[in-house]
């Protein structure tokens, strides 16, 4: 049992390695930080099932570190949710498959809107409809996944969330984030006390 769960760490260790590095990571910090830093948007981040579960997660931890943004479910979007939406947002899809229904229904519902905002798709697939769609993509390498039946999102997930770790962190730089700046975003619990002493200390 022991072999089996260091072969699980170990297959989704390796699909972390294998995440095509390219240009358009840095592409889209610039999508991001023009309308968001600059325009004064918002980004809006969206995904079905399990990568709506990460969309969600990317969009707390860009607001924790100075980058607003917001999960908008694409299903409850068609239902009045859409009116979250500004002309200066940016909105960031994760979908493994690139043709996720709901998400290309919520492109179009954004088109008829403000067709201006721009869309960064993360994605397994470089050619998907989605993909088609995107002012910017991320690949993710299109990993197996590690459950048993190849079905469950897993390893999928996995990368999802590395490449959401890295606009994060790519953001926090270019905006010179600092201890004292996530501070004034966590007042309570461990965070907010290790933020506030770390920068008295700086």
């Amino acid at each position: 049992m022991e072999d089996k769960i260091r072969k699980i760490f170990e297959n989704e260790a390796a699909a972390i390695k294998r995440i095509p590095v390219t240009g358009n990571y840095i592409k889209a910090v610039d999508i991001i930080h023009n309308h968001v830093h600059i325009k004064k948007g918002k980004l809006i981040t969206a995904g079905m099932g399990k990568a709506g579960q990460v969309a969600h997660n990317i969009a707390t931890t860009f607001s924790s570190t100075g980058t607003p943004a917001i999960f908008l479910h694409p299903s409850e979007a068609q239902h009045g949710d859409l009116g979250i939406l500004q002309e200066n947002d940016v909105l960031l899809a994760v979908s493994n498959s690139g043709k996720t229904r709901e998400i290309i229904e919520l492109c179009d519902l954004k088109d008829n809107l403000f067709p201006s905002i721009p869309v960064i798709v993360i994605t397994g697939h470089e050619n998907s409809p989605l993909v088609e769609r995107a002012d910017c993509y991320i690949i993710t390498g299109a990993p197996s996944e590690v459950c048993p039946l190849g079905l469950t999102p897993t390893t999928s997930t996995t990368v999802f969330t590395v490449i959401g770790d890295a606009l994060v962190i790519l953001m926090m730089e270019r905006i010179g984030f600092t201890a004292g700046d996530y501070a004034k975003r966590h007042h309570g619990g461990y965070l907010g006390v290790k933020s506030r002493e770390k920068s008295e200390k700086s």
